[in-house]
């Protein structure tokens, strides 16, 4: 039998653990992590539709899409990028165009292409250390998800069993998720910070989709905690419950 206690501890472990496995399911598939506030001037300039163009038929590139990114509002996300670039009208040229908002996103080849000291020049040689926080940001989400979905299988075997026993591996889990989590939050924020230090940004913001993430952080570990004294309480009462029968 489960006392009322742990048996309500893993209740708000297991719904914490939800919401923050939905928040970061949706900061991980939407690309509002950073926004870039660009001058107006530039979504009137000629050649904004055809940075536009370039951004999203154009070969892969860098310097190529950080540049269109810094001047036409863009923003960046784990496997998005976007801009925001005037309508075209074909009939006429209008005074206030309104603005479309146009996403490509990263294969998963080009997550792993090497990043360069001075972005989009080959011939400056590999930074290593932008190349494996890049790799490591949209990494570390997908182990962190895999994780709480593992420990999930292991929760249900656990109900299916009648047994609080693994509620323990359920908890170290969850802790490791909840590090994995914070890990990529930090990893995108040191290789935005390296790359604004070889290129020349405009100004730009945290988006919402990096705060998600930060907040799953937290609570995979408080339901980690909570998964944690229960099964430690429950093993010490279990314990000293048979040292009594014993006795």
């Amino acid at each position: 039998m489960v006392d009322n206690r742990y048996a309500t501890a893993l209740v708000i472990g297991s719904v914490l653990s939800l919401l923050a496995t939905v928040y970061l399911s949706i900061a991980v598939g939407t690309q509002h992590w950073y926004q870039y506030r660009s001058p107006p001037g530039n979504h009137e300039a000629s050649n904004a539709s055809e940075l536009r163009e370039d951004f999203i038929n154009g070969e892969f590139d860098e310097k190529t899409y950080s540049d269109t990114l810094f001047r036409l509002n863009g923003t960046l996300g784990l496997w998005w990028r976007c801009v925001q670039a005037p309508g075209q009208s074909h009939w006429f040229k209008e005074p206030d165009p309104k603005m479309v908002t146009q996403c490509v996103s990263f294969t998963l080849p080009q997550q792993f292409v090497p990043k360069y000291k001075d972005p989009g020049n080959h011939n400056t040689g590999e930074d290593v250390l932008r190349t494996y926080l890049w790799r490591c940001q949209f990494l570390l989400p997908l182990v962190s998800l895999a994780l709480v979905f593992l420990s999930g299988l292991i929760g249900v075997c656990a109900c299916l069993c009648r047994s609080i026993t693994p509620t323990l591996c359920v908890g170290v889990l969850h802790l490791l998720a909840g590090l994995c989590s914070l890990g990529t939050v930090c990893c995108f924020l040191a290789g935005m910070d390296l790359l604004h230090r070889v290129s020349v940004p405009p100004d730009g913001s945290l988006g919402w989709s990096l705060y998600l993430a930060l907040i799953s952080s937290p609570l995979q570990m408080m339901a980690a905690a909570l998964f944690l004294w229960a099964a430690r309480s429950h093993r010490q009462n279990y314990t000293r419950m048979t040292a009594y029968r014993v006795a």
